[in-house]
C-alpha cells in the first residue's frame, strides 16, 4: 500500500474574476438613465470626492459612414481611437487595477452618430444597488401592462404597437392619441393599431386603455359580462345622464323607471380612471435614452439624452487638500477608498454612455428601413448580429437593449423591440424579417375579393413569388396568432356581408 504523502504544484490558468468594480460596471449599465440618476444622487451624497460636472462642452461628434445598410461600420480618424476605447463590460479588461482618476467627466456620453439613411436611397464597495428596492414608488400602469404585454403570445409587429400604444395612455389609463395619426407615424394600417388596441384593452384591469368615459364603463361592464343593449344605449347618451333627463333615458333605453335606478347604481359602481389603481410614474418615468433624428440630408443622427444623463468628475484638488491633512492610517484608507470609488465610478459612467450609444448606432444602422418606411421593414436582426459588428458580448448587446427607450420619429420604443426572427430568401437575396412577413400576409388577406380567396397554399405560393420562401404550416401559424379566419370562413363571412 503507498504512503501518503504530500507535495506543492503550481498551475497556470485563466479565468475571468468578477471584481466588485466589474459587478459595478455592469449593474450600471442595466440601469435606464432615471434609474442610474437615481444612483448617482446616492453616491454624490456618499462620496466627498465626487461632484456634479457642471460644463457646457459641446456634445463631441463622432461620425459613422456606411454606404449603404449592410457593410461594415467604419469611423474616421482618432474617432477610430475613440470608439476602441469603449470597453465591453464582460471582458476582463475591466480587472485592472489601472485607474485614471484625472477623468473628466462624460464628454463621450454626448456622443453623436450619423450616417446614410435607407430613405436616401449601491456603492462601489461590492454592495448590491437594486434600483427597485431603493425606490418607494408602487409599480406603474405602463409596467402593469407591458408584464401582460410579453405574455400575450401577440406576433412582434402587434407588440411593437401595443408597446408604443402602452407608452401612450395617460395617468388615468385612457389612450386619447388619435390612431390614424398612430398608424401614420408608424407606418401601418390604422386596424393594425386598432387590433393592437383591442388587445391591451382585454388587459387587467377592465376599463383599461379606452378613448372616452363610455368606452370605459362599456368595457368594465363588458368583463362582467352586463353589456346589455340597454346598458350600451345608456352608455351613448351619457350626456343626458349627466342632466338627469331620466325621461328620456327611459324611452331611449326601453326600461322603466326602477330598471334606470338598477343600471345608474351599476354604473356608480364602475371606475371611471381605472388607471389611477397603480402608481404614478415618476421615478420610472418613460424618457428616451437615445434621441434619433433624421438629417435634411436623410441620414440619421444618434445622440444620448444628456438631459437624463448624470455627469459627475472627481474634485483633484479637494482630494489633494485632505489627503494631505489625513493623519491616522484609518483616515487615508477611507480617503483612498473614496478616491478609487470616484475614479471608477467616473469611468464606469463613461464606459456605459458609449457602450448604449455604439449598440444603439448599430440597431437603427440595420433598422433603418424602418425608420423610413414604417414597421413592415423591420429587418431580421439578433443580439448576435449586433454583437459581432461592434465586437462586443451579447450580454452586453443584451443589457443594453433592456430597459432603454429610443425616440424615433416613429415614436418611443424600446431598444429590444428591434430585435426579429428572419424567413430565408427564395431567391438566395437577404433574409425577411418575420415580423414583415406576417404582415404581408396580412396585407393579402386584407386585400381578398369573394372571387379570390387564398388559401394558405395558396398564400405560400403568392409569397414564394415575393422572394419570401415560406412553408405553408408557417403561414397557417402566422395567420391563427393574428386571430384570421380560414379560408373557408373567411369565404362564409365575405357572402354573409355581400
Amino acid at each position: 500500500m503507498a504512503g501518503l504523502h504530500q507535495k506543492l504544484e503550481m498551475r497556470q490558468g485563466q479565468s475571468l474574476v468578477m471584481t466588485p468594480q466589474l459587478q459595478q460596471a455592469i449593474k450600471l449599465l442595466q440601469l435606464s438613465n432615471i434609474e442610474l440618476s437615481a444612483f448617482v444622487e446616492e453616491e454624490l451624497e456618499r462620496n466627498p470626492l465626487l461632484e456634479r460636472d457642471e460644463r457646457s462642452d459641446e456634445p463631441e461628434a463622432v461620425e459613422l459612414k456606411a454606404a449603404d445598410s449592410r457593410k461594415e461600420l467604419e469611423l474616421d480618424g482618432s474617432a477610430h481611437a475613440e470608439a476602441n476605447d469603449a470597453v465591453d463590460v464582460d471582458a476582463d479588461v475591466l480587472n485592472s487595477t489601472d485607474s485614471k482618476s484625472d477623468m473628466a467627466g462624460m464628454d463621450a456620453g454626448m456622443s453623436s452618430a450619423s450616417w446614410s439613411g435607407a430613405n436616401k436611397g449601491g456603492s462601489f464597495d461590492g454592495g448590491d444597488y437594486d434600483a427597485a428596492a431603493n425606490s418607494s414608488r408602487e409599480k406603474s400602469l405602463a409596467e402593469h401592462l407591458h408584464d401582460q404585454l410579453s405574455l400575450a403570445g401577440a406576433d412582434p409587429v402587434t407588440r411593437l404597437i401595443a408597446a408604443h400604444l402602452i407608452d401612450l395612455a395617460d395617468d388615468d389609463g385612457y389612450m386619447r392619441s388619435d390612431l390614424d395619426e398612430v398608424a401614420e407615424r408608424l407606418g401601418v394600417k390604422t386596424g393594425n393599431v386598432a387590433a393592437a388596441l383591442d388587445m391591451i384593452q382585454g388587459f387587467e384591469p377592465a376599463g383599461i386603455m379606452a378613448r372616452d368615459l363610455s368606452e370605459c364603463l362599456a368595457l368594465q361592464l363588458k368583463d362582467r359580462n352586463r353589456l346589455d343593449p340597454a346598458m350600451a344605449k345608456l352608455l351613448d347618451h351619457l350626456d343626458r345622464l349627466a342632466k338627469h333627463d331620466y325621461a328620456a333615458l327611459q324611452s331611449i333605453c326601453g326600461v322603466d323607471a326602477e330598471d334606470l335606478d338598477d343600471m345608474i347604481a351599476e354604473l356608480r359602481s364602475l371606475t371611471p380612471k381605472p388607471g389611477l389603481a397603480y402608481g404614478a410614474d415618476n421615478s420610472r418615468a418613460i424618457e428616451p435614452d437615445v434621441f434619433v433624428r433624421e438629417n435634411p440630408d436623410g441620414s440619421w443622427r444618434i445622440e444620448l439624452n444628456t438631459d437624463t444623463l448624470p455627469r459627475v468628475l472627481v474634485n483633484q484638488s479637494y482630494a489633494a487638500e485632505i489627503s494631505a491633512a489625513a493623519r491616522s492610517e484609518e483616515d487615508k484608507t477611507f480617503i483612498t477608498d473614496c478616491a478609487q470609488n470616484a475614479s471608477w465610478l467616473v469611468k464606469s459612467l463613461d464606459q456605459r454612455a458609449r457602450t448604449i450609444l455604439k449598440v444603439a448606432s448599430e440597431i437603427v444602422r440595420q433598422q433603418d428601413l424602418f425608420l423610413a418606411k414604417g414597421v413592415a421593414f423591420l429587418r431580421p436582426l439578433n443580439l448576435k448580429t449586433v454583437a459581432d459588428a461592434i465586437e462586443m458580448h451579447e450580454s452586453t448587446v443584451s443589457r443594453v437593449t433592456s430597459n432603454k427607450y429610443v425616440a424615433t420619429p416613429r415614436g418611443l420604443f424600446e431598444l429590444k423591440y428591434f430585435f426579429t426572427s428572419s424567413i430565408p430568401s427564395s431567391g438566395g437575396g437577404e433574409a425577411h424579417s418575420a415580423e414583415a412577413v406576417r404582415y404581408r400576409i396580412k396585407a393579402l388577406i386584407d386585400g381578398e375579393t369573394l372571387d379570390e380567396i387564398m388559401s394558405d397554399d395558396a398564400l405560400v405560393e403568392r409569397l414564394r413569388d415575393e422572394g419570401i420562401d415560406i412553408a405553408r404550416r408557417t403561414v397557417a401559424k402566422y395567420r391563427e396568432a393574428m386571430n384570421i379566419p380560414s379560408s373557408i370562413q373567411r369565404r362564409r363571412m365575405l357572402k354573409r356581408a355581400s
